[in-house]
């Protein structure tokens, strides 16, 4: 048997990409069950959206906190214990007798989720120090993430027409168990030389503030928005914010370095990237109900329909790294926000019986616009930054990817919490009216949409860039000034970073 230490570093790139295939097919498998769970088990639209916000808030609240422990505890061992926890969450989730089962379910699954991806990555990275050897792994983990994303669908609608919606979760668990295995036996460990300190309490304000903002956004349908809970979730959600930048401010290793804030580009990045997704959980949840439930299509057709969304996304993201390698941010961004806000405008138009020539067409638009969003959001993020904080930032844009995916799915449901559903978000029917509910829904990501072109001019101007440069006095260590000046400076390493990036899959299997 071979050890970790002199096992082939292609070997060590397979295993990883074990995970990264779980996570990001788990996403579209779970969205085209969601009707057939909602029958079974007699769910409300709200209790759906926890089934998806539930996994999606607990990676953004956790992600950072993954990356740190693994840099001091051990990537391999972190990692395994992530491939355990998801494993067995999978498997709770397969068994789920009810619906509250069920989203406890996925949130165990959420808390190994988190120590996944980030971390094979990390393990990646330390693995393949060449450059391009290092290109080429992340190509290959983005290679990964497009295919199961693009079958993800295909595989769920089949699965759950076949067997049924738990058998979506039972594809986990022997992949998860290989993972283990595998990973045991010949990924190397590795540590490093100086972990981050942990703030347990900008962690806990952190999670307090999104649970509240959505579990807020999510039952004020069902409860009324005038309702004591509501009305106070909401002031715990602002409460705790309030408390948070308190807190960091005042922190010598805060968990939300609040100084990232000062830079216009780093501050749009983190807001490009909760629009974005936003959008992109809003229009994966209310599709898959609409077109189950509405058209009435089967899990399998539905898988079929969103397929060409899939392949748009894929062979968006694979062409934005090469814009933004070549010609910076700015396009990228402009030319997703305008895609994403065009689907959302046809889509205004929905109805019960809405051709499916407009409706492919605007799945496609919006997977061409989505694709083209990731690559520019880590490189604006990054940026100009010190390298020392480099990984922070572009962990910081991640877990806005993740918080905009929540939100997202939140907004979906209380937006078209109407017709046969009703403002209570009761379980039932979804009948036709569904289709016209959705119409406000759209306009909020027409709104989104112009907020990305927006930016995305913004964060390329001359005035943003100083911003960046200035903050880089403000972060001690001897290297911080000259790694922001090489950063700004080296427009090669930039256009290397972008194409890599436009490869790189997400946390959740929401490209992040």
């Amino acid at each position: 048997m071979r050890s970790a230490k002199t096992a082939p570093k292609n070997l060590i790139l397979a295993i990883c990409c074990l995970s990264l295939f779980i996570v990001s097919m788990d996403v579209t498998i779970v969205n085209v069950a969601l009707p057939s769970i909602r029958v079974d088990l007699g769910a409300s639209v709200s209790d759906l959206q926890w089934i998806v916000d539930g996994y999606t808030l607990t990676v953004a609240s956790f992600l950072l906190l993954s990356g740190s422990t693994a840099d001091r505890l051990g990537r391999r061992r972190v990692f395994q214990v992530g491939l355990v926890i998801f494993s067995i969450g999978s498997l709770l989730c397969s068994i789920a007798p009810s619906i509250g089962f069920l989203i406890f379910a996925r949130v165990v699954q959420a808390l190994g989720g988190s120590m996944l991806n980030p971390v094979a990555m990390s393990i990646i990275t330390n693995t393949f120090t060449v450059p391009k050897e290092r290109a080429r792994a992340v190509g290959v983990w983005g290679a990964v993430m497009g295919v199961s994303m693009a079958f993800g669908p295909l595989v769920g609608g089949a699965l759950t027409e076949s067997i049924g919606w738990r058998s979506v979760f039972w594809v986990n668990i022997p992949i998860g168990i290989a993972a283990i295995i595998l990973c045991a036996v010949f990924v190397p460990e590795s540590k490093a030389s100086k972990a981050r300190k942990l703030d347990p309490l900008g962690q806990l304000f952190v999670i307090v503030a999104l649970v509240a903002l959505v579990f807020g956004l999510i039952e004020a349908p069902r409860q009324g928005w005038d309702n004591p809970l509501i009305i106070g979730l909401f002031a715990i959600a602002v409460l705790a914010v309030v408390l948070l930048i308190r807190h960091e401010g005042r922190t010598r290793e805060p968990f939300v370095d609040l100084r990232f804030f000062r830079s216009v580009p780093f501050s749009s990045a983190t807001i490009t990237a909760v629009c974005g997704f936003a959008a992109y959980g809003a229009f994966l949840f209310v599709n898959a109900l609409y077109l189950q439930d509405v058209r009435g299509l089967s899990a399998l057709e539905t898988g079929l329909y969103m397929l060409p969304l899939a392949v748009a996304t894929l062979v968006c993201s694979l062409i934005s790294g090469r814009l933004v390698a070549r010609f910076g941010t700015r396009p990228s961004l402009v030319l997703a926000g305008s895609l994403i806000a065009a689907s959302a405008l046809v889509m205004t138009t929905l109805t019960a019986t809405t051709e499916n020539v407009v409706l492919l067409g605007a799945y496609v638009l919006f997977g061409l616009g989505y694709g083209m969003i990731n690559a520019p959001i880590t490189t604006t993020a990054v940026s100009g930054m010190p390298r020392s904080q480099a990984g922070v930032a572009a962990g910081l844009a991640s877990t806005s990817r993740q918080t905009g995916s929540s939100i997202g799915v939140a907004l979906a449901g209380t937006v078209t919490a109407a017709g046969d559903v009703g403002a209570s978000g009761a379980a039932g029917a979804i009948g036709a009216e569904f289709a016209l509910a959705t119409h406000p829904l759209w306009w909020i990501v027409v709104g989104c949409g112009a907020v990305i072109v927006g930016l995305g001019i913004l964060s390329t101007t001359s005035w943003a860039d100083g911003t960046t440069a200035r903050i880089a006095h403000l972060f001690t260590g001897a290297d911080a000034d000259a790694d922001a000046a090489a950063a700004a400076a080296s427009a090669d390493s930039r256009a290397a970073a972008a194409d890599a990036d436009s490869r790189e899959p997400s946390e959740t299997g929401i490209r992040s």
